[in-house]
């Protein structure tokens, strides 16, 4: 690696992300990965660019709904979908290298776990974010279970960014806690393919009012794992996505079961008692659900 340091990292006039500026943040991060101590970040990325660009990310997110359909492809289109990156830089840098970097027709949905673990937790994610913000029809970044702060105060992202940003470390990890919200949590890929972190869900469990007209209130009754049913695409274009932590009850159990469900062969969904938090469902609802919507595992 080249021994000069590259120049602090300078957020372009009017916001306009080039393709030369995302480049030239990978190959500062990359160069800092190697040379800079972590707390010596800031000196590279300084708050208020980190902020810009959070900022303007997380209104493009935002946007978007909890199921991103990906249908502005043609018969020449790749979709490299990518699975946990933990953190691993140098992995990223390296699969944009290797597969392509998104272009017109080359179109990355990345399956969540950006964070935690890994070293670069921090660079990994603003990587992304920024090339969202480049080509957002061509970038998507779903949610997996440790964009949030459950995960992150338990497994090394918190710490990461304390360590690296110091007195203003606080204020960066709160900014990407809020971006975190915004990331969908499932893609649609031409009409076929269905992506989540964790996978299928439940249908939320229907509020049922004691009786009385005074002081009525909503008792959200626990069902017993027989009575399970299994969601649908419009409950999960209606849930509430913002949900960062536990407890995944009431209108925060389809979040819970999209980002920590596992698959099992046996039949049925069942509560994911290992975890604690999500589903098992079995080769039947994966039937179903493919069938439902007329899905299926790969595209053409």
């Amino acid at each position: 690696m080249e021994a000069v340091p590259p120049s602090p990292i300078i957020w372009p006039n009017g916001g306009e992300l080039t393709n030369e500026w995302v480049h030239g943040l990978m190959s500062s991060f990359e160069w800092s990965s190697w040379n800079l101590p972590p707390s010596q970040l800031p000196s590279l990325m300084p708050v208020n660019v980190f902020d810009s660009l959070v900022l303007t990310a997380s209104k493009i997110l935002h946007k978007e709904r909890n199921c991103v359909h990906i249908d502005d492809l043609d018969s020449e289109s790749n979709v490299v979908v990518v699975g946990d990156i933990h953190g691993q830089l140098h992995d990223l840098l390296f699969l944009l290298k290797d597969t392509g970097f998104p272009c017109q027709n080359r179109c990355y949905v990345f399956n969540g776990d950006y964070v935690d673990r890994g070293a670069w937790g921090l660079e990994t994610f603003l990587v992304l974010l920024s090339w969202k913000v480049l080509m957002p029809d061509r970038v998507y970044l779903l949610r997996g279970n440790h964009e949030s702060k459950y995960c992150t105060s338990m497994y090394g992202f918190e710490k990461e960014v304390l360590t690296k940003y110091g007195d203003k470390g606080k204020h960066v990890y709160r900014k990407c806690l809020g971006c975190f919200e915004g990331l969908p949590l499932a893609s649609i890929i031409s009409g076929r393919v269905y992506t989540a972190h964790g996978g299928l869900f439940r249908s939320p469990i229907l509020p049922k009012r004691t009786r009385g007209k005074k002081n009525r209130r909503v008792v959200l009754l626990e069902p017993e794992p027989s009575s399970l049913k299994l969601g649908t695409l419009d409950e999960l274009m209606q849930a509430r996505r913002s949900v960062l932590d536990p407890p995944w009850e009431g209108s925060n159990l389809i979040p819970g079961d999209v980002l920590w469900s596992d698959p099992s062969m046996s039949p049925g969904l069942s509560p994911n008692e290992q975890r604690g938090i999500g589903l098992l469902w079995g080769p039947d609802c994966t039937e179903e659900f493919l069938k439902k919507y007329e899905l299926k595992v790969k595209p053409n």
